[in-house]
């Protein structure tokens, strides 16, 4: 039998994965396919860690350009990305796999505060850990806060799902002509301005030596296959 490559990986989730093909919201279903996608390597023993975004609900950034003030409308987009944690943590509970959501913004009557040890400890336990609330500081983005907590709680590897299978030389939904780079160098994507992570995000990365893989959540299997080290996407490495 198969076994598995890592021991506790990071997932990074945009919000846009859980409003499926709508721009803005949370599509339950959806939620529901991703959290059974999850539950599927959970139960192979694998250790999971979730950082979410909130672009389905409010972009911090995208607010600033039109007037608001940056480190309101980041903060803002925190809070947004709490909702969705929240929501995830329900559809995996419904399937019976214990979750915890933990805040880098302290709200304890809906999750605990981020504390490292203790989301290690939760992970040791078998428990899905989601951190939501990006890093707590504006001007971050939640790429940041996944290289951050993946640092933190000694991760082997990022998984970061995407609507496409992997890293392309411009927007294959929109270029037909555009090439699939199977694997890039942490340097290759900061010179080349692709859209993996930012550049803050990469370079914590290459420092710790984190390997990223960008894959397509919504292709079914997709994760087990990349938890069992399959050549799944695009692979970022040094």
């Amino acid at each position: 039998m198969s076994q598995l490559k890592y021991k506790r990986i990071l997932l990074k989730l945009s919000g846009e994965a859980l409003a499926g093909k709508d721009k803005y919201g949370i599509k339950p279903e959806v939620v529901r396919y991703v959290a059974e996608e999850i539950k599927e390597v959970h139960g192979l023993g694998l250790q999971i860690a979730i950082v979410i975004g909130g672009g389905n609900i409010f972009r911090g950034l995208a607010a600033s350009t039109q007037g608001m003030e940056r480190s309101a409308a980041d903060y803002m987009g925190m809070l947004a990305t709490v909702i969705n944690a929240l929501a995830l943590q329900d559809a995996l509970e419904k399937l019976v796999v214990p979750t915890r959501v933990q805040t880098a913004i302290e709200m304890r009557e809906v999750a605990e505060p981020f504390i490292r040890r203790r989301a290690i400890r939760h992970l040791e336990k078998g428990r899905v850990v989601i951190f939501a609330g990006g890093t707590g500081n504006p001007y971050f983005t939640t790429d940041t806060a996944a290289a951050l907590r993946a640092a933190e709680i000694g991760a082997e590897v990022i998984f970061k799902a995407t609507k496409v299978d992997g890293v392309y030389s411009a927007d294959p939904l929109k270029d037909p002509e555009a090439v699939k780079f199977e694997e890039l160098s942490y340097l290759e994507v900061l010179s080349k301005r692709l859209e993996v992570m930012d550049s803050t995000a990469i370079s914590l990365c290459m420092n710790n030596r984190f390997p990223i893989i960008v894959f397509n959540l919504h292709e079914k299997g997709r994760l087990k296959q990349l938890s069992f080290g399959e050549r799944v996407g695009t692979v970022v490495k040094g």
